[in-house]
């Protein structure tokens, strides 16, 4: 499988409590903060409903 780095720009205050779990389960607690994972479906999917609050680099599509 593929690595992505994902990078927190936006902060996730005042964001529906749904999203803060999932900013949680990729790993993310600070902005600007960077975890590199392995770009499964389930991760993708993820990412997907956080995008507006993140930065994908090396995404394999």
């Amino acid at each position: 499988m593929a690595k992505i780095k994902i990078t927190q720009v936006k902060s996730g205050i005042d964001r529906p409590e749904r999203q803060k779990l999932t900013l949680k389960a990729l790993g993310l607690k600070k902005m600007n903060a960077t975890v590199e994972v392995e770009a499964t479906p389930q991760i993708l999917g993820m990412v997907r409903k956080v995008n507006h609050l993140v930065k994908v680099e090396g995404e394999q599509a």
